[in-house]
């Protein structure tokens, strides 16, 4: 009945309404941990064919973890927020999913390419971000946005769209900075791994060129923590799991390797 206050209800549409409004959150909650689930399933299955893509490069598959850990390190030293940092340790390893479609007579041949297969190669960003398609999800949008992005450079020659300075995507502008660095110390088809101390030179020698000056100047001064951590890295052998569980996973993992 009616009460000088507004509404009021008998007991038992009371507790009807309670029982609806419970039933309407659980239905809520169900929906979006089922949403969480589809969203963990397409993450791993995309982190799966970017560790397909790196085994034709890498024959350890863990260049692609290191990435996500280094981006990480760099875009907090950047301040950028930890959250979207966070972030972008899980996009950043699909940074070369599209050389999935690129044929090994190009990604394997051992001397330098020439003209049509270097069109061939230089066709794998978009690749990569056609791959993670158009998504209303943020991550899979930082990794479309890393796989396009990663081969532009500072000084606008890069590819595929010839964007130049601060136009490069932030996040393509952190992962092409800690890839070149994790690329030049490993063994490679056509070369082996230059020493840390050469391949920071040679990163120097980038500044303003192929990377964001602010970023290279961020890494060198404080090259010594962005190695160990790689090497962290490479003592744990980390999973995709525990790449998204993130720092203290690498911790605990490490922990454990301990002699």
């Amino acid at each position: 009945m009616p009460g000088a206050g507004g509404l009021s209800f008998e007991p038992e549409a009371a507790a009807q309404m309670e029982r609806l409004v419970a039933d309407l959150g659980r239905m809520y909650r169900e929906r979006n941990d089922a949403l969480r689930e589809v969203a963990r399933a397409h993450h791993d299955a995309l982190f799966r064919l970017a560790l397909a893509a790196d085994y034709r490069d890498d024959d350890t598959g863990v260049h692609i973890v290191r990435i996500g850990f280094l981006a990480e390190a760099l875009a907090r030293d950047a301040g950028c927020p930890a959250d979207w940092a966070a972030m972008l340790r899980t996009a950043a390893p699909m940074h070369d999913v599209g050389k999935i479609g690129v044929p090994d007579g190009v990604l394997k041949k051992p001397g330098p390419l020439d003209a049509s297969e270097r069109a061939v190669m230089n066709q794998h960003p978009r690749i990569g971000a056609e791959i993670l398609g158009q998504s209303r999800i943020p991550l899979f949008r930082l990794a479309a946005e890393v796989a396009l992005a990663h081969h532009e450079r500072w000084d606008g020659s890069g590819y595929p769209s010839g964007l130049a300075g601060e136009a490069i995507p932030l996040a393509g502008r952190i992962v092409a900075v800690v890839d070149f660095f994790d690329a030049l110390t490993m063994d490679r088809c056509y070369r082996r791994a230059f020493d840390d101390a050469r391949a920071l030179q040679m990163l120097a020698e980038q500044r303003g060129r192929a990377f964001d000056p602010r970023l290279v100047d961020l890494f060198l001064a404080d090259a010594p923590t962005y190695v160990a951590l790689r090497e962290r890295v490479n003592r744990a052998a980390p999973s995709f799991a525990d790449l998204v569980r993130g720092v203290d996973a690498l911790a605990q993992m490490n922990e454990q390797v301990q002699p």
